[in-house]
């Protein structure tokens, strides 16, 4: 405030001084200096009124000496005022100074510790972070544990053997409940789960020196036994309560309970009943791991093999016996075919060429068979026009040839329908096996494999039955031809040396060459055999009667 003060009185002491200037400026210009009389003959007059003008300039003069000394002593009150402002305003700052640097400080020090207020903070962030990240990290290790516990309790529920269940079923269980219940806390899930996990270490332990506990186990007859069971390593013996069953113990296929798989040894019998009483002994070991009594539980029987298909073997079967028993006759009566020798034959053929009939005649009658009844029959005609010569004979092959394809159909339908029997037995053995699915679930994956194992079967069945029938209905239709074939080229033979005789018209036998199969080596005529035979092994399944192209009549 003094100091404003002072400031004003200065500026008020300047205007002053400035107006004093101003004053005086304006006497000036209002009495300036007179000019120079050029004339002489100026009157008294006029000198007169200067020297009265000269007196009021001197009366100007004392007015602003005046002024200007009332105006230095305002400024020279003004500057004492000043000195004294000053003198009072130094000492009235001397305390407000050190009341600012007290203040100052105060400020420093309040700015240094809200710095490091704020450092403090940071590191308080930082170490917040520093925990959440150690927290997530934390949390990931404990559900990182929680799986790799999850699925040691899996693993070891699968491990143990079958009868160890009843031992540790409990234990597992509880893990399982508790690992499934999202409301447990961490505590108590970790607490089940290292149960097993402790389960798991007393069970090494035990295994090293071989334990013994109570168990019970399903007997031959399939009945629950309660008794003991002695374990080395993974190797379990039991032995019932009343000593009547004694063997190892494993798993059948489709079973879940513990089955006893009985010595059939004395020596061995005698042995594991021993170490179950007394604690020691010969252990019987199966080096297989258990694999040897499974696979020898898992051995069956023949019938016990059919009876697992079910009805729709009755037919498979019966197909089977009867296509066996038509392709055992058929075989017969081509075997035992009679067969005249090809130099008979060719002795034959050389006096109907030289048209010695009585001879002819003396010689065809010692040869069996339908190649014989056919030669006698030509012989006989041999005069007459070949013509009629050709029809007896060809008479005598389709004879021939109907009696021997007689039932060889019925081994191709049997063959094609044996098949379609055994998917039928299939399909309905897995719709069974998907509506006790229904039933009962599909927890048990073994049932459910053994269902479907035991519905192939049928299938299995069809196919051994429709190869074999397949094979031998082809087999005797390349016989049944063979012996026709070689009919037909001896009938050929026997027209083509036939004398040609006057009047008679001859009748060209080439194209009935042409189907013999026993002819020449010809591609045309081997294609012509194989599709033959393709078409005489499908007829049955295309709905045909029997005939095929071969028995269509002579060629012209």
């Amino acid at each position: 405030m003094n100091t404003i003060r002072i400031s004003g009185l200065l500026r008020f002491a300047a205007a002053l001084l400035g107006l004093a200037a101003a004053s005086a400026a304006q006497i000036e210009t209002k009495h300036p200096e007179p000019p120079k009389v050029e004339q002489a003959n100026v009157g008294q007059g006029k000198v007169a009124q200067g020297r009265v003008a000269q007196g009021r300039v001197s009366q100007g003069r004392v007015s602003f000496d005046q002024a200007v000394a009332k105006l230095r002593k305002d400024l020279d009150a003004s500057l004492a005022e000043l000195t004294a402002l000053r003198k009072k305003f130094d000492e009235e700052r001397r305390p407000k100074g050190e009341r600012i640097s007290e203040l100052e400080g105060k400020l420093f020090r309040a700015r240094a510790e809200a710095a490091e207020r704020g450092r403090e903070s940071d590191r308080g962030v930082q170490e917040l972070n520093n925990l959440k990240f150690a927290l997530g990290k934390q949390k990931a290790e404990v559900q990182f544990l929680r799986s790799v516990l999850r699925q040691y309790v899996d693993l070891f529920d699968v491990g143990v053997h079958v009868v160890e269940k009843q031992r540790y079923g409990k234990t597992v269980k509880a893990a399982r409940l508790a690992q499934d219940n999202a409301l447990l806390p961490h505590e108590e899930v970790f607490r089940q789960q290292i149960a097993v996990l402790s389960a798991s270490v007393d069970r090494l332990h035990e295994a090293v020196g071989g334990t013994r506990f109570r168990a019970t186990a399903l007997d031959g007859g399939g009945l629950m036994t309660d008794g003991t069971v002695a374990m080395l390593g993974h190797s379990a013996l039991f032995r019932s309560n009343d000593g009547r069953v004694v063997g190892t113990v494993e798993q059948k296929l489709g079973i879940l309970e513990p089955s006893v798989i009985e010595f059939s040894d004395a020596k061995t019998r005698s042995q594991g009943e021993s170490v179950i009483q007394a604690g020691s002994g010969s252990f019987p070991f199966d080096p297989t791991m258990g694999q040897a009594s499974k696979l020898a539980g898992m051995r069956e029987t023949f019938l016990e093999h059919v009876e697992k298909g079910g009805v729709v073997m009755v037919p498979i079967f019966a197909m089977a016996g009867l296509a066996l028993l038509v392709a055992i006759y058929k075989w017969l009566t081509i075997a035992w075919l009679g067969r005249p020798a090809r130099k008979k034959v060719a002795e034959l053929l050389d006096l109907v060429a030289r048209d010695e009939k009585a001879k002819a005649e003396a010689s065809v009658r010692g040869m069996k068979g339908p190649l014989g009844e056919m030669l006698v029959g030509g012989v006989e005609h041999m005069r007459e026009p070949r013509e009629l010569v050709e029809e007896v004979m060809y008479e005598t092959v389709l004879k021939t040839r109907l009696s021997l394809q007689k039932a060889l159909p019925f081994i191709a339908i049997c063959a094609a329908a044996a098949p379609l029997l055994g998917l039928l037995g299939t399909v309905t053995g897995i719709i069974e096996t998907f509506r006790s699915i229904m039933a009962n679930g599909a927890s048990d994956v073994k049932s459910l494999s053994g269902g479907i194992s035991a519905a192939l079967i049928t299938t299995e069945f069809g196919l051994i039955v429709a190869i074999p029938s397949l094979l031998l209905h082809a087999y005797l239709s390349r016989r049944v031809r063979a012996v026709v074939g070689q009919m037909e080229t001896t009938a050929v033979s026997l027209l083509n040396r036939l004398p040609i005789r006057t009047g008679h018209r001859s009748t060209p036998v080439v194209e009935r060459a042409q189907v013999v199969s026993g002819g020449a080596a010809d591609p045309g005529l081997i294609r012509a055999q194989v599709e033959d035979i393709l078409s005489e092994i499908l007829r049955p399944l295309a709905g045909g009667n029997g005939n095929g192209k071969g028995e269509q009549p002579k060629a012209v």
